[in-house]
């Protein structure tokens, strides 16, 4: 049964209302114990961390891939889906290698060391024999910088729970040499010096992929892949200086950005209306919805709201305009050509849809590109530009259209 637009702009205004009610913060958000806003370190500072790099056990060489690489597997700990938009860098101290990590609204140094986590490592060791203490192992090259990743899997016939480990180029060759050398042999698994798993090895294992089986069940074969995940860390580090700090912007800052932006978008509706009339209250109803649904989807998904993330949501607002701009026009030379107006409408909107996707469709992508290929605050910036378009194309195609046609038809009634 097909909703009539009357009914379905009902359903979208009262969805909308009920959004605003969430974002907007009061009473009305600490009485029920909403999720609460994430605002970023700029505009409500956090907590500093300095950790210092064991490089002793590293080549000359391979220090910078080290270091990048421990800055990428810390900043992946705390930056769940990209969106809490830490910082973290290398800093030199003399002859000292340091990471610096700041964490957005975390005020309680013991709540950033616990997001950062425990700092273990991982290495593999092969078997030296037995003795009256139990099992010896001696460490070998292949430590946790060489691992790629690991993952739940299920062996296909029996569908036993296994970890699936990928090595890099380089532990690809390392574990082909110990395990060509230890087959019908343990190879041992140690985390932070103490033994996780010790497999035999069936055969020579090439292509840098490994199962290891042995009877887990779910829970243990997932503890299992965030163990090693968390001790992939290419080089240990030890926590030296902790502190709090202040916001480079702070609240009032925000304020007035708020206020702003209020200020822009009823300036923004006032020349819709004026220079579209009904269209331009079809508009500025949409545009409304717009911002409280993304709004809404934002805090639903725990975005921190930086001044990056609040740019890419404003860019995305103008965006919504646009594509409202494009339906109109081309509906106004329907209407023009001699075409009623429910005609007209659907007509404006069938000829201006090539245009908008088109020109939202490169956004995406870009939007894309950068939050893969980028990190912290730019990575902010795109996430909230993809997910502010998506509903822009939502609200110009199926929201502006429904109130045009709702208005429309209970004005002739």
């Amino acid at each position: 049964m097909k909703l009539r637009p009357i009914y379905f702009a009902g359903l979208v205004v009262s969805l909308a209302i009920l959004a605003a009610v969430f974002v907007l913060p009061g009473r009305f958000d600490e009485q029920y114990k909403f999720r609460p806003w994430k605002l970023g370190l700029d505009l409500i500072g956090g907590s500093h961390l300095v950790y210092e790099v064991d490089l002793s056990k590293v080549e000359s060489v391979d220090k910078d891939s080290v270091l990048n690489g421990l800055r990428d597997v810390i900043e992946k700990r705390v930056n769940l889906f990209g969106v809490s938009e830490p910082e973290v860098y290398v800093a030199q101290s003399g002859e000292k290698s340091r990471l610096v990590v700041d964490l957005a609204g975390i005020k309680y140094i013991s709540e950033a060391i616990e997001q950062i986590g425990s700092t273990p490592t991982l290495y593999f060791a092969e078997f030296g024999g037995s003795t009256s203490e139990g099992q010896t192992f001696f460490p070998t090259n292949l430590t946790g910088r060489y691992i790629k990743g690991a993952s739940l899997a299920f062996n296909g016939a029996l569908s036993e729970p296994q970890v699936s480990l990928e090595f890099n180029d380089e532990g690809a060759k390392l574990f082909e040499e110990i395990t060509g050398r230890n087959v019908g042999k343990q190879v041992a698994i140690f985390l932070d010096g103490k033994l996780m798993e010790a497999p035999t090895v069936r055969e020579k294992i090439s292509g840098g992929k490994a199962q290891i089986t042995g009877g887990f069940t779910i829970k243990d074969a997932t503890s299992l892949v965030e163990r090693f995940n968390a001790g992939a860390l290419p080089a240990p580090i030890t926590l030296v200086n902790q502190q709090t700090i202040g916001a480079s912007l702070g609240i009032e800052s925000l304020k007035q950005i708020s206020f702003a932006g209020i200020l822009g978008t009823i300036a923004l509706m006032a020349f819709m209306v004026v220079y579209y009339h009904l269209f331009g209250v079809a508009a500025s109803v949409a545009l409304l919805i717009y911002i409280f649904l993304s709004l809404a989807i934002f805090k639903l998904l725990g975005i921190t709201m930086s001044l990056s993330g609040i740019a890419g949501f404003i860019l995305s607002i103008g965006m919504a305009v646009d594509a409202n701009v494009l339906i109109f026009e081309r509906t106004r030379e329907e209407i023009k050509n001699g075409l009623v107006y429910d005609s007209a409408v659907e007509e404006g909107f069938r000829r201006a849809w090539p245009s908008i996707r088109d020109s939202n469709m490169t956004t995406i992508i870009t939007s894309l590109i950068l939050y893969n290929f980028t990190s912290s605050f730019v990575k902010g910036f795109a996430l909230t530009l993809l997910l502010g378009v998506l509903v822009s194309m939502f609200t110009a195609i199926t929201v502006t259209r429904t109130l045009l046609k709702s208005v429309r038809r209970n004005k002739s009634k």
